[in-house]
């Protein structure tokens, strides 16, 4: 009779403890990926792309910054610390064991057992206390830390990737510099030959000291060109060195690229199917909303009873003669129920605001999507647009390749003045600048396009955590 009291009065509490839990729903959903407009096809991008552009050098930075940037190893770090995270969350669904020894030095009332006074007592437990967690909340709290995790996880992926895609961009620029230095070079020969000829035409009587002045200016410009060609060559060495982790002892071994700035390689043209599946910061942001959910239903389970499983045993007395002698064994267990009957609304509260951090979690999600897929866009037009705009570059020089030639031969047959020739190559060798930064440019836009598709990411499969039952009739 004894025994059934308690089960109803269990059975009571349980139902008290279920009464006041909060209904509402989250008030945003996921963007639909068919609402995007994305292409049905998949671009197969390799997990070493950088390797497309034939350069090892470019491959052996890229490996060092990987392993050694101090940035990429913070985002590990974080990894790390979530990854202790879930392991405590995980802790919480196993017994616990604790042990206890104390002694003290109390004084007894005279009142309390004997004549009172100052008496040693010892003191030696072990405790076991187990959560069973019926209602999910410890479960919980571990696809919270997993999600997290994931999260951090990802985020690090996404900071290899950005990292990688750093050090490629800078290593295209330093190639455009080595070529514009010798381009620069180029045309400060051409106009040192212009200054010469000058100085024989005055010699002569053909020309003024006008154009003597003029022929020196646009030499000192020609050699300015070399001086900031020059300074920007340095300026990315040491971009490289930071980027890879490296101090000033590291821009004697960055050397001249091999890098053809002539050779693109190929890269998607469409918006492909699995771009939210591709790229880190996506996945990152699935798995917070992930956590989101989690949390919530962390939240909800506030609302129910806490039943937990606990039991000790040890031995005590008073005084450390007696401690272990069979008469000072003690020990006792059992379940203990708790649950919040008023909290000032404050679980309420809590519930309110894990519904409202998944409603940001999902806007968060949205507005990357959004913005994934105007940066992929944008930098499919772009690569576009700068194939076209080389093109007509490589037309121009093409052109002015001829004209120099032909000018040439006007010049030895005597129809054509070498000043003819020399301004023919003054243009040519202003072309041939502006193709070397398009030539950069094109590699460089790839470059952005490949981040914006993840790169060579290749995520193991998402799967979305789903809320239980007991949270989807809220």
């Amino acid at each position: 009779m004894r025994q059934r009291s308690l089960l109803s009065g269990a059975a009571m509490l349980l139902l008290a403890g279920c009464a006041g839990v909060p209904h509402g729903d989250p008030q945003l959903a996921r963007v639909a990926p068919a609402s995007l407009g994305l292409a049905a096809e998949t671009p197969a991008i390799s997990a070493n792309w950088w390797s497309a552009f034939g350069d090892p050098q470019l491959d052996r930075l890229i490996e060092t910054g990987l392993a050694d940037n101090p940035s990429l190893q913070g985002a590990l770090a974080r990894v790390r610390v979530a990854d202790a995270q879930l392991g405590a969350a995980r802790a919480q669904l196993d017994p616990q064991v604790t042990g206890i020894g104390t002694v003290q030095e109390s004084h007894l009332g005279d009142h309390f057992i004997g004549e009172g006074g100052w008496s040693t007592i010892g003191l030696v437990t072990g405790s076991l206390s187990w959560n069973l967690d019926l209602f999910g909340r410890l479960h919980a709290s571990v696809d919270r830390a997993r999600g997290n995790a994931a999260a951090a996880d990802l985020d690090a992926a996404g900071a290899r990737l950005m990292l990688a895609s750093s050090i490629a961009q800078a290593y295209v620029g330093l190639a455009q510099a080595e070529q514009q230095i010798r381009v620069a070079n180029d045309f400060a020969a051409t106009r040192q030959q212009a200054l010469g000829f000058v100085q024989t035409r005055i010699r002569d009587q053909l020309a003024s000291q006008f154009d003597l002045r003029t022929a020196q200016t646009l030499l000192a410009e020609a050699q300015q060109s070399q001086v900031r060609a020059l300074r920007q060559r340095d300026l990315l060495v040491h971009a490289l060195a930071a980027l890879v982790g490296r101090g000033a002892d590291f821009y004697p071994q960055v050397t001249a690229p091999t890098l053809a700035l002539n050779a693109a390689p190929p890269v998607p043209q469409l918006l492909p199917a699995d771009l939210l599946g591709r790229r880190p910061d996506l996945l990152a942001a699935q798995a917070r909303i992930d956590a989101s959910v989690a949390n919530r239903r962390v939240a909800r389970a506030a609302f129910y009873p806490n039943i937990d499983i606990s039991a000790f045993a040890g031995i005590a007395s008073m005084g450390l003669s007696h401690l272990v002698s069979a008469g000072s064994a003690m020990g006792g267990g059992g379940p203990a129920i708790t649950l919040p009957i008023f909290d000032g609304g404050k679980l309420r509260a809590q519930y309110r605001g894990a519904t409202a951090d998944l409603d940001r979690a999902i806007a968060d999600y949205n507005d990357a999507v959004l913005a994934a897929v105007r940066d992929s866009a944008d930098a499919i037009t772009n690569v576009r647009s700068a194939d076209a705009d080389l093109a007509t570059q490589e037309k121009v020089v093409a052109g002015l390749r001829d004209t120099v030639r032909l000018n040439g031969v006007r010049t030895r047959t005597g129809l054509g003045t070498q000043l003819d020739a020399i301004e023919s190559g003054f243009r040519l060798l202003e072309a041939e600048q502006q193709l070397v930064g398009l030539q950069a440019d094109t590699l460089s836009r790839r470059i952005q396009l490949i981040t914006a598709l993840g790169g060579g990411f290749a995520p193991a499969p998402v799967t979305t955590a789903a809320a239980p039952a007991s949270d989807k009739r809220s």
